[in-house]
């Protein structure tokens, strides 16, 4: 890595991966998509700067590897994620935090960029509704039911719980989430 990082030409820089003003920005065509399906099933996956040319695409490497991973790959998984996925998602999340590479690895078909727009979009705000802060996945602490010391008049006990206070806005423990995560990782 250049320690300059003023000189856009040092010697010690990257070459862009292409000329900028002679590609194709924006949406991908159909033709496109069929030169680059039918390129990388003849040739596989290789040098993603070397592809565009010699697949006859007036592309980006870096565009063409994006497009391939994200969308036109045979084993993508489409549609909707199941319960079971929005689950295994929230437990690694706890484990892993925000590698979403190493969470996607373990839902086949699905891509890293695709879990983590779920998380942010749908996965995180389910857990703030439910009371559950999701980088932490604990209970917020404004929700957290605690017994206050109080004299009750009518039935005489010396504590009250706050969640059944006419004042307070807790809700009872009975309707609290089960947060019980119940995570194991096993090394084989």
């Amino acid at each position: 890595m250049c320690i300059c990082n003023i000189n856009y030409s040092c010697t010690e820089m990257r070459k862009p991966c292409c000329d900028k003003q002679d590609v194709n920005k924006g949406a991908w065509s159909r033709q496109e998509d069929q030169k680059l399906i039918d390129y990388i099933e003849k040739h596989g996956e290789g040098n993603w700067r070397l592809l565009p040319k010699a697949a006859g695409l007036v592309r980006c490497g870096k565009s063409c590897r994006l497009r391939w991973i994200n969308y036109l790959r045979p084993d993508l998984k489409r549609g909707n994620f199941g319960e079971d996925e929005e689950d295994l998602i929230v437990k690694l999340h706890a484990l892993l935090g925000n590698r979403w590479s190493l969470i996607a690895g373990r839902l086949p078909g699905r891509t890293d960029n695709e879990v983590k727009n779920y998380w942010n979009s749908h996965l995180r705000k389910k857990l703030m509704s439910k009371g559950i802060d999701p980088d932490k996945h604990r209970l917020r602490q404004s929700t957290v039911v605690h017994l206050q010391p109080v004299v009750s008049h009518e039935r005489g006990d010396k504590f009250s719980d706050a969640a059944t206070s006419a004042h307070d806005n807790h809700k009872p423990i009975s309707e609290l989430p089960d947060v019980n995560l119940n995570l194991s990782l096993s090394i084989n």
